[in-house]
């Protein structure tokens, strides 16, 4: 045992926490700065307590390797990282995504316009978005084949109907006063749909477009483990831990949170210049 590295871990700790609460409690705590900043220390802190606890206890790198052997490994292993990348993120999760909560936002404005679609196919959705991605996911790999073709259908059941959802309740979201508004101006359905209710809607809609983005990265990662070309970060995760090479595990694990990260802040940065005008949009640009 190392209490070395355990004691400069402790104190690290302490001195993040404390810095922390004082960023919390000043009085520019509502600044940007602080807004980015105490997340960011608190992250370094878990590393650092990481590393320190690893180090300090001698865990076993099949056990837990400590971030600076993960960072190692994807410093030397970038190119198996990057077309592991493409493969699951860009062709499966993306690919997915896109069709998915496309067919979900036109399969919407359809149900707005049929009350039999929605007292039929919602709970139908709500039935199959209970299905357990392990049962559903081998049976797409067996009608789209090993490719990322599979993975991407995976991705498509898991966003679909979270995504279908949202919408519905967007498009519903419209008081009676504004429709009646709309009416006195003769406006058409498609220029009640357009001009009101679709602009109405889009909190809604790109709530579900976030909670889609970490749903798709995982469908098409577990989707991998049923069958899956020699590439893929399923499919690596699945192989390595076969090798207890737990450090090449981290490392897909570490491009995978970082890749999930940017895509819903992507997602959230498109939400705010497009919903600038909804109250929780400025309550947060305070």
């Amino acid at each position: 045992m190392n209490w070395g590295w355990l004691i400069f871990a402790l104190l690290f700790w302490a001195g993040a926490w404390g810095l922390n609460a004082w960023l919390a409690n000043s009085r520019h705590a509502s600044s940007r700065a602080v807004r980015v900043g105490v997340p960011v220390i608190f992250g370094l802190t878990i590393l650092v307590a990481w590393e320190g606890i690893v180090r300090g206890l001698g865990v076993p790198l099949v056990i837990l390797p400590a971030p600076s052997d993960i960072w190692a490994r994807i410093v030397t292993s970038v190119p198996i990282l990057w077309v592991d990348f493409q493969q699951t993120f860009l062709k499966g999760a993306l690919t997915g995504y896109v069709i998915g909560c496309g067919a979900a936002i036109l399969t919407a404005i359809l149900i707005d316009r049929s009350s039999f679609l929605k007292r039929g196919l919602l709970p139908v959705g709500n039935f199959v978005a209970a299905l357990p991605i392990v049962g559903t996911a081998p049976i797409l790999v067996m009608w789209f084949g090993f490719d990322w073709q599979s993975k991407a259908a995976v991705v498509v059941v898991m966003v679909f109907f979270p995504m279908l959802v949202n919408t519905v309740e967007g498009l519903a979201s419209t008081t009676a006063m504004q429709r009646d508004l709309m009416k006195t101006y003769s406006a058409s359905y498609w220029q009640t749909l357009f001009k009101l209710r679709l602009p109405a809607a889009m909190p809604f809609i790109f709530n579900g477009l976030k909670i889609a983005t970490t749903l798709a990265l995982i469908g098409a990662i577990v989707a991998e483990f049923f069958g899956s070309p020699i590439k893929g970060m399923g499919f690596r995760i699945s192989t390595e831990v076969g090798r207890l090479g737990l450090d090449m595990v981290w490392a897909e694990i570490a491009v995978a949170a970082v890749a999930g990260s940017a895509f819903y802040g992507a997602v959230a940065l498109i939400e705010k210049g497009v919903t600038f005008w909804h109250p929780s949009q400025r309550g947060r640009a305070q």
